[in-house]
């Protein structure tokens, strides 16, 4: 009588088992393919903030109101907004009848207090700030200043540069403070000589770098009086 031995089959590893470790091993080339590209794998979610948020710099209507009745000019103040300028639109108020030698400073002690101003909820909204010093003020030229020069409490150059281009730019759209389109000739409370300074494309588009600076202005000199 033959005897029939039977042959075991082999044990059938779970199916879970074997997922597992596909997955495992799809994981490393995941890796391995991240890392040779430069990134690096990461498991963990990373938060990168909200979007950068864009302003609109666009001014809202009635900013040049605001003055409560007290008669004025209609000046364009140069704000900054988008790390750029761009000017607003003022009624500013300045003293009727004044002797034409003093309205340049009068009327850039006014403008001065306009670039003070905090800006309205609306324009703090759509962007817009000032970085010109509140303590700063104007005053008359000292003698033997070119005619138009300002003095002011501080030094030009020691001034903030986006301030100063702010103050610059508008004092230069100033029929009363500049004569036309070209420098305007600012000093400091010492004795040091005026100087020129200039609005140009290129500080409206990069407020922070300082304006063009011109030469030392100086009086011409008096011509010697003829012999008798």
């Amino acid at each position: 009588m033959t005897t029939r031995r039977r042959t075991r089959r082999p044990a059938r590893r779970p199916a879970r088992r074997t997922t597992a470790v596909l997955v495992a091993a799809l994981g490393l080339v995941s890796a391995g393919v991240l890392s040779g590209c430069g990134i690096r794998a990461t498991t963990v979610p990373v938060d990168v903030g909200a979007a950068p948020s864009r302003v609109s710099c666009k001014t809202p209507a009635g900013t040049a109101a605001g003055t409560g009745g007290v008669q004025g000019i209609r000046a364009t103040v140069e704000l900054v907004c988008g790390a750029q300028l761009v000017g607003v639109q003022r009624l500013v108020p300045v003293p009727e009848k004044q002797p034409a030698r003093d309205m340049a400073v009068l009327v850039t002690q006014a403008l001065l207090e306009a670039l003070q101003r905090e800006p309205s909820a609306e324009e703090r909204e759509a962007g817009f700030t000032t970085e010109v010093p509140a303590t700063l003020t104007a005053s008359a030229p000292r003698p033997g200043d070119p005619a138009g020069t300002v003095r002011l409490s501080r030094k030009p150059e020691d001034l903030p540069p986006v301030a100063l281009s702010q103050l610059v730019c508008t004092l230069a759209q100033s029929d009363v403070v500049s004569a036309g389109p070209g420098p305007v000739v600012l000093g400091g409370p010492d004795a040091d000589p005026p100087r020129a300074w200039e609005c140009t494309d290129a500080v409206r588009s990069r407020p922070e770098s300082v304006p063009t600076l011109g030469d030392v202005v100086r009086p011409s000199a008096s011509p010697a009086p003829s012999p008798s």
